[in-house]
């Protein structure tokens, strides 16, 4: 999570920044690396797009996006990687096998610190403190790190949450599980406002009659309580139903809502976004343990699956991805069209309960892909950039995008960067699951090639050279300074 107190800024006053503005593009270089990667020019203020597709494994970018590291996976977490989050020196990346700690201190040479084998999809990761949250969505025999796949039919199966140790980074320990209904395909950590407990918003979704653990119609989302001087006590305290008069009952075209897949929160302005397939919805969250639903919106001509959540730095605006293909289709090329399978921007317009999301335009990146890949709008988050909004995310396949959305209805790429195919003459499902910016530089999880470091130098960018944060769980939004 970013903590929501403000990030340490370099001690430099206000009236320096100005002026280092007009030097910056010029002087920062990132550190030199062994990756492959496209020949780079200068920086540039525009991003060529008639590129053509590159060859298998290829790398192209625009001058101003550079590979700087790539770690690749080894068994036993040879599987799927997924999310990231960071605390100080430390990426934790998940893997459908477990998890993975890298010692980022020189981010151009990452270092293995340790390997976690805890099988159980899609091990959706956060920190907090000493605390290491992972996601089970996968129904097993047993809640331990030596498990078996078990059907979600058998009563005795187990999903939900693990909870580790990470005092020791390079010996984690697990230390409690909690059992949450349809499992956990997602979770967002949400600070108590006491500072002595967390909460974790627990997205799980496709219930199923002759599920015991899992029944339908599954419109709520459970909360677990954990206490930070006794993390074991962590229980299920509250299962709130968001759709009382259920959700999107679905169509050719698009999801049923029944659960959603993601939240994202904003713990100082007490909102959060939830992107539950059939469904976009903004929450109120004063009262963590009861949070209330004050606006839904739909989209039922271009929205096939409510994905993921973004909100800018203000807290006026949200982005949802739509997760068209549920990750495993070629969806970024003419056929589908710009419009879906993309991300959707929202205004927030007025106060209280009576907040809105007002629709302003769809984004999705300008590059046509092969139909061998797999690629559609997924993770990211923003870049701190003072007095802007900028994002970063990954597209599977389809690579990283650097896009500004600062005038909502017209977002504009500043920077890409991609791997070709896996594979030219057959569908082969890969590219980047996750892409964050943390402290200086880009981190991406690709599914198959492993952790990919990245540098941006961007004029339109360079203010968030000066922001530093102890910690990051990209679903859990922190405030930065603006101008």
């Amino acid at each position: 999570m970013i903590r929501p107190s403000m990030p340490r800024l370099r001690q430099l006053r206000v009236v320096s920044l100005v002026a280092a503005g007009l030097l910056v593009a010029s002087v920062m270089v990132a550190p030199p690396s062994s990756a492959q990667t496209a020949p780079q020019a200068a920086p540039s203020t525009t991003v060529d797009t008639t590129n053509t597709i590159p060859g298998v494994d290829e790398i192209v970018s625009s001058p101003n996006l550079r590979q700087i590291a790539n770690v690749p996976k080894v068994a036993p977490l040879d599987a799927t990687n997924s999310d990231i989050a960071f605390q100080g020196k430390y990426a934790f990346a998940g893997n459908y096998n477990g998890f993975v700690i890298y010692d980022i201190s020189r981010p151009s040479a990452p270092q293995v610190v340790s390997r976690v084998l805890c099988p159980g999809s899609q091990n959706d990761i956060s920190v907090e403190g000493d605390l290491l949250f992972l996601s089970t969505d996968s129904s097993r025999s047993d809640d331990s790190c030596n498990s078996t796949a078990q059907g979600a039919d058998v009563k005795g199966s187990w999903e939900g949450m693990k909870i580790f140790d990470i005092s020791n980074k390079a010996n984690p320990r697990y230390i409690k599980s909690v059992e949450t209904a349809c499992g956990s395909h997602t979770h967002t950590l949400v600070p108590g406002k006491d500072r002595r407990n967390v909460y974790l918003y627990i997205s799980s979704y496709s219930p199923r009659a002759e599920f015991p653990d899992c029944q339908p119609p599954h419109d709520s989302i459970s909360i677990v309580k954990v206490p930070l001087k006794k993390p074991t006590d962590a229980a299920v305290i509250a299962t709130p139903n968001l759709f009382p008069d259920g959700g999107f009952p679905g169509s050719d075209t698009g999801s049923a809502t029944t659960g959603c897949h993601d939240i994202t929160v904003y713990p100082s302005k007490d909102l959060a976004a939830g992107a539950c397939m059939g469904d976009g919805i903004l929450l109120d969250i004063r009262n963590r343990e009861a949070p209330r639903v004050i606006n839904r919106v739909r989209d039922t001509v271009n929205f096939a699956f409510w994905h993921s959540a973004t909100f800018n730095n203000a807290g006026t605006k949200v982005i949802f991805t739509d997760e068209l293909g549920g990750g495993g289709a070629a969806t970024c090329n003419e056929a589908i069209g710009p419009n879906r399978g993309a991300d959707a921007i929202y205004d927030i317009t007025g106060r209280g309960d009576h907040r809105k999301m007002v629709f302003k335009s769809y984004y999705k990146i300008p590059r046509a892909n092969a139909d061998t890949e797999n690629c559609v709008a997924h993770n990211g988050s923003l870049i701190p950039v003072f007095g802007r909004d900028i994002m970063v995310q990954a597209w599977y396949q389809g690579g990283i995008s650097v896009w500004d959305f600062t005038d909502s209805a017209n977002p504009k790429e500043i920077a890409f960067w991609e791997r070709g195919p896996l594979a030219i003459d057959r569908f082969v499902g890969g590219g980047t699951w996750s892409a964050y910016y943390y402290n200086g530089h880009i981190y991406s999880n690709d599914m198959v090639k492993g952790l990919d470091v990245l540098k941006l130098t961007d004029w339109r960018t360079w203010t968030a050279e000066l922001v530093r944060f102890k910690d990051l769980n990209v679903q859990t939004q922190g405030h930065y300074p603006g101008w």
